[in-house]
């Protein structure tokens, strides 16, 4: 290609938290570059964020609707080529729908829709569009995390026998949702994050480095889900017991603890001989 892949972001505006971290890593290889989006449910806001970003103000467009709709009319030269959504859980499945259906490609936050009815929608409509749907799973990108998955891929740690996955986030130690915190209010609000907490928002990403780091599938699994702080409604904790498809495997993982952790984010790798086995340990603390 002779030109940066353009695309528009739906949501990421003033006082989001991922909009931002996508805007850097977009920015990291200068490929890509940001032409457009809809920062904010709020049009005030959205257009405000679009200024902060330089964009053009016929760019900065007040609804999502308005964005994809726009942008299809504009010239293929000019128009964005695909649609970055980084909303609360609720929002990923229709700015999706409507970006497939005009013809440009998808890149979303986790999870991919709202429900199990609006994923098989949106299977169904990628596969019509025949566009391009990728789903973000940010972990799978830190130099450590290719580094341990090297190490499994080689043989360097043995058999793997099991895994143990934990992500603590200290905020889900006390009920900060009821501060105002924008972050804590989605992630902890059943209509906006859906039928999952801390297992639905971090502990996917346990999930996705245990299946990413071993080259493994899971199986089954039986999970304890556990809402510590009083009168909070989605989990604030879980324990998930795994089996893998190859060779019967055996992990534990995620445990997203209560815990007032450190504000980094940290991979840990072990080596724990057990005659020709091995544990292998990842952490990722916030």
């Amino acid at each position: 290609m002779s030109r940066k892949i353009r695309y528009g972001m739906v949501g990421g505006g003033r006082g989001a938290f991922i909009g931002g971290v996508h805007r850097i890593a977009a920015n990291m290889d200068g490929q890509i570059e940001l032409v457009c989006g809809a920062f904010s449910s709020s049009p005030k806001k959205s257009k405000a964020s679009g200024r902060d970003f330089f964009l053009p103000a016929r760019r900065c467009y007040g609804t999502f609707e308005e964005m994809i709709e726009r942008e299809a009319a504009l010239p293929a030269e000019e128009r964005m080529d695909f649609v970055s959504i980084v909303t609360p859980n609720h929002m990923h499945f229709p700015p999706a729908k409507m970006a497939l259906e005009n013809g440009f490609h998808v890149l979303s936050d986790k999870p991919a829709t709202f429900s199990l009815k609006e994923a098989k929608a949106l299977e169904k409509l990628i596969k019509k569009s025949k566009c391009l749907y990728g789903l973000t799973h940010n972990y799978t990108g830190y130099p450590l995390v290719k580094e341990a998955r090297h190490m499994v891929a080689t043989g360097k740690l043995g058999k793997i026998r099991k895994v143990v996955v934990e992500y603590p986030q200290g905020w889900l130690a006390t009920r900060l949702e009821l501060t105002g915190q924008k972050q804590a209010g989605w992630r902890t609000d059943p209509k906006r994050s859906g039928a999952a907490g801390c297992i639905g928002d971090i502990g996917t990403h346990a999930e996705n480095l245990a299946e990413y780091i071993t080259g493994l599938k899971i199986k089954e699994l039986a999970a304890d889900l556990t809402a510590f702080v009083s009168g909070r409604k989605l989990d604030d904790d879980g324990n998930v017991l795994l089996r893998f498809r190859d060779g019967g495997f055996f992990a534990l993982a995620p445990r997203p603890r209560l815990l007032h952790a450190a504000p980094l984010v940290a991979q840990e790798l072990r080596r724990d001989r057990c005659g020709q086995g091995h544990l292998l340990a990842v952490g990722a603390v916030v």
